[in-house]
C-alpha cells in the first residue's frame, strides 16, 4: 500500500499543478494536459510485459526495478528546463509507475484468502483515491508556495522512502517459480475467456469519463469561479474521498448476484453527475464541487469490482488480468485527457462534460449486454 500510494501520488499532483505549468512554460492548459496523456500511454505499455514477467519471475524484483525508475523520473521532472524534456520524463514515470499496481493486487492475491481478497484488491485500488485526497490539495499548496518544481520534489522523496521501505518489508515468495516468461501464453489464455475481451472495453469507456474528471477538475474549478490553487486543495481533498468510499464499494458489488447492472447504474450515474458538474452552469462553487464529488464516488466503483472479479478467472496469473484491466484503466486515462484537451481547445469544459456521459452510457450498454460474464461463476463461463 505504501509503494502504491507513492506511486499513484506521483500521477495525482499533476491535474492541480496544470495552471502553473502552462503559465510557467508559457504554453496552454489544454497542452499542459497532455503530461497526463503521455504518462498514461507509457503506463498502458508497461503493463502489457508486467503482468507475465511479475507472475513468471516474480513480485519483488520487479516492484524495486520499477520504484527506482519512478523515484529518477519524478526528481528529474522538478527541473525539466522546458516542455519537451518534462512530456519526456512523464513517459517515464508512466511507464515505470505501470509496475506497481499489477504487482500489488498480484501479491495481495498471494497472501489473502479467495474469501477476503475482493477486500484486499478494493484496498490497494482505494489507495487511488486516498492518493488523490492528500496528493493533490498537498501539491495544490506548495505550488502556490514554492512553485510546481516543489510538488515533484516532494513526490520524488517520498518515492524514495517508498523505494527503502520495499526493500526491508516487500514479500518474498515461498513459492519457486518458474522462470519463464510466458507472454504470450498468458495473454492468450486470459483473452481466450469473454470476461476480460467484454471487462477491458467496459473498463476503457467508463474510466475515459473517470481519468477526463480528475484531469481537469482543478483547473475548471479555477478558471470558472477564480480561486486560487491553494483554496481549490480543500475541495480536491473532499473529492478524493468520494474515490476512496466509491473503491470500498466496490467489494459491496462484486459480492452482488446483480453486479453487472449496479456497475452498468453507477456508471451512468456517474457520466450525468459529470455532465452536470462541467456543462451545466450552476452558480454555486460548492454545488458544483458537490456534483463533482458524487461523480467520482459513481466512477470510482466499476475498475476496482472488474479487478476483483478478474481475480476469480485468472488463476496463476493474476498478475496478467491485473495488467490487462490496468492496460485498460491506462488506455482511457490517455483517451480522457488527450480527447478532453482537444474539447477544451475546441468547445470548452461543456464538451468534456457531454463526452463523459457519453462514454460511460457506452460502458453500461456493454456491461448490460454482457452482464452474464460477470455472473458468480466466474471462470465457468467462456
Amino acid at each position: 500500500m505504501v509503494a502504491v500510494f507513492a506511486t499513484q501520488n506521483s500521477v495525482m499532483i499533476v491535474p492541480p499543478l496544470l495552471v502553473e505549468i502552462a503559465t510557467d512554460l508559457e504554453i496552454t492548459v489544454a497542452v499542459a494536459g497532455q503530461l497526463a496523456t503521455v504518462t498514461a500511454v507509457g503506463w498502458a505499455v508497461s503493463l502489457l510485459t508486467i503482468g507475465p514477467l511479475s507472475d513468471s519471475f516474480g513480485r519483488r524484483p520487479v516492484a524495486l526495478c520499477g520504484l527506482a525508475l519512478l523515484a529518477g523520473s519524478v526528481l528529474g521532472s522538478a527541473f525539466a528546463p522546458n516542455l519537451a524534456v518534462l512530456l519526456t520524463l512523464r513517459v517515464l514515470t508512466g511507464l515505470a509507475g505501470g509496475t506497481i499496481p499489477p504487482t500489488s493486487v498480484g501479491v495481495v492475491s498471494d497472501v489473502i484468502s479467495p474469501a477476503r481478497r475482493a477486500q484486499g484488491v478494493s484496498g490497494i485500488i482505494a489507495i487511488n483515491g486516498v492518493a488523490f485526497a492528500i496528493s493533490a490539495p498537498m501539491a495544490a499548496v506548495l505550488a502556490d508556495w514554492l512553485g510546481w518544481r516543489s510538488a515533484f520534489l516532494a513526490a520524488g522523496g517520498l518515492l524514495a522512502l517508498a523505494l527503502l521501505a520495499s526493500w526491508v518489508w516487500y514479500p518474498r515468495s515461498n513459492r519457486e517459480r518458474v522462470h519463464d516468461w510466458a507472454f504470450f501464453s498468458r495473454y492468450w489464455s486470459l483473452l481466450s475467456l469473454r470476461y476480460f475481451r467484454v471487462a477491458v472495453l467496459v473498463g476503457v469507456t467508463q474510466r475515459t469519463a473517470f481519468w477526463g474528471v480528475n484531469g481537469y477538475l482543478a483547473a475548471y474549478l479555477i478558471h470558472t469561479y477564480g480561486v486560487s490553487e491553494a483554496f481549490v486543495a480543500l475541495p480536491l481533498a473532499i473529492y478524493g474521498a468520494g474515490q476512496v468510499a466509491g473503491s470500498y464499494g466496490a467489494a459491496f458489488i462484486t459480492a452482488s448476484r446483480r453486479r453487472a447492472l449496479l456497475i452498468a447504474v453507477t456508471s451512468v450515474a456517474g457520466g450525468v453527475s459529470a455532465l452536470l458538474c462541467f456543462s451545466v452552469p450552476m452558480g454555486s462553487f460548492w454545488t458544483t464541487v458537490a456534483l463533482a464529488v458524487l461523480g467520482t464516488t459513481l466512477l470510482s466503483v466499476t475498475m476496482p469490482a472488474l479487478l476483483s472479479i478478474s481475480t476469480e478467472y485468472s488463476g496463476d496469473s493474476k498478475s496478467t488480468g491485473a495488467s490487462l484491466m490496468g492496460f485498460s484503466n491506462q488506455t482511457s486515462g490517455a483517451l480522457g485527457a488527450g480527447i478532453g484537451g482537444a474539447l477544451l481547445a475546441t468547445t470548452g469544459y461543456v464538451g468534456i462534460g457531454y463526452l463523459f456521459l457519453a462514454v460511460t452510457i457506452g460502458g453500461a450498454l456493454l456491461a448490460g449486454l454482457f452482464g452474464r460474464q460477470f455472473g458468480e461463476q466466474a471462470g465457468k463461463v467462456g
